[in-house]
């Protein structure tokens, strides 16, 4: 039985009308990105099966080019597709953050440094540059390292700040080998290290945020700030 011969409150497409883009699952949410499912699997069936085969959305959409492009029911346009999707959604976020103060969306800040620094193999470090009312004057990857750590130096933190004429800035950097969100005792370090020499130039640090696998961490709301 397709979709088509499901009760119309189940179908996704109809689903979300209804009820709205949240009462969907994930693999709700990507049937309706595929559109079409394949012989023996609705859109649906499919979409549960590549989740399990990837290990869930975020894999999936993470995944490089090969990758995704060898999975039945995806391939070369499907992945041009969600590329354009994702960049799309990197940008509206962004101008969201150039409009607003970041203190009033914090969960935007998570997920655009979430899309901006995820599906790196290696550690990166990053920085999001505020000005006087904390929106968003610009967002630069400043380091890059192995699978466990980038050498990160403060005075080119410094000097990019001072490049982008910036108030305030955001730290960010990834934990590609572990995944996990919680500082290790060299981020805390490198967090008091880049407070003070930006402190000298009248920079104020907001907060810092690690990027696991599937979560964005917080030192501001963790309380290590």
């Amino acid at each position: 039985m397709g979709i088509r011969d499901w009760p119309e409150a189940q179908r996704p497409r109809e689903k979300l009308l209804r009820y709205g883009v949240r009462s969907l699952t994930d693999a709700e949410l990507l049937a309706i990105f595929l559109r079409t499912g394949i012989k023996g699997l609705d859109a649906v069936q499919l979409s549960q099966q590549l989740l399990e085969e990837f290990g869930g959305l975020g894999p999936l959409l993470g995944a490089d080019q090969d990758t995704f492009c060898s999975q039945l029911g995806l391939g070369q346009a499907k992945y041009v597709q969600l590329q354009a999707v994702l960049e799309m959604a990197k940008r509206h976020h962004q101008e969201c953050l150039k409009q607003d103060s970041v203190f009033s969306s914090s969960h935007l800040v998570k997920e655009y440094v979430r899309q901006q620094i995820k599906g790196h193999q290696r550690e990166v470090f990053a920085c999001l540059f505020l000005d006087n009312r904390h929106r968003l004057l610009a967002f630069e990857e400043l380091f890059y390292g192995t699978l466990t750590e980038a050498s990160v130096h403060p005075r080119e933190v410094v000097k990019a700040a001072l490049k982008h004429n910036a108030a305030a800035v955001i730290l960010a950097h990834n934990h590609p080998s572990s995944g996990s969100i919680e500082p290790s005792a060299a981020d805390r370090l490198l967090t008091h290290r880049l407070v003070k020499a930006l402190d000298l130039v009248d920079v104020r640090v907001l907060d810092h945020m690690i990027v696991g696998d599937r979560d964005v961490g917080s030192f501001a709301e963790s309380g290590f700030m």
